[in-house]
């Protein structure tokens, strides 16, 4: 099976999960997270450009779990997140990070945000190296082994 193929097929994967788990990721940290995980995967070259922005932010809204969440909340989180990662990558990185580990107190959320990373970052077909390791370290924030989601 082609590299391009295991990653559309492990996104698909991921995103029947999430769906699966839908009732059970309602709170205000997997929100936060889950919006800190996209800006992250969003600047995980250290830059956003707009139509970056803009394709993360058709990805949130049309993802089914984040559904769960009114959609200009998820987008002002969004967008502080970015702005705080394109004023200061390494500072803005930081901050980012302590908000995706909100999540790590429950595991069924800290799982589901890493998810929402692999499934944002492999939406165009190529999870790169850059957001591999910007969901790698997200593991580490929320204190999951990396090799459990294949990065």
């Amino acid at each position: 099976m082609a590299l391009w193929d295991r990653i559309k097929e492990s996104a698909s994967t991921m995103q029947t999960q999430l769906t699966a788990k839908k009732n059970d990721l309602k709170s205000g940290a997997f929100r936060d997270a889950s919006m800190a995980m996209c800006a992250l995967v969003a600047a995980a070259d250290g830059t956003i450009d707009p139509s970056e922005r803009r394709k993360v932010a058709q990805l949130i809204a049309g993802n089914e779990v984040l559904r769960n969440f009114p959609a200009e909340d998820l987008q002002r989180r969004f967008e502080d997140n970015c702005d705080k990662l394109t004023a200061d990558f390494d500072f803005g990185k930081v901050s980012v990070l302590q908000e995706v580990a909100k999540a790590k107190k429950k595991p069924t959320e800290a799982r589901a945000v890493i998810q929402i990373g692999i499934v944002i970052g492999g939406a165009d077909g190529d999870f790169d190296k850059d957001e591999q390791a910007v969901v790698r370290e997200a593991c580490y924030a929320l204190e999951l082994p990396p090799h459990e989601f294949d990065l």
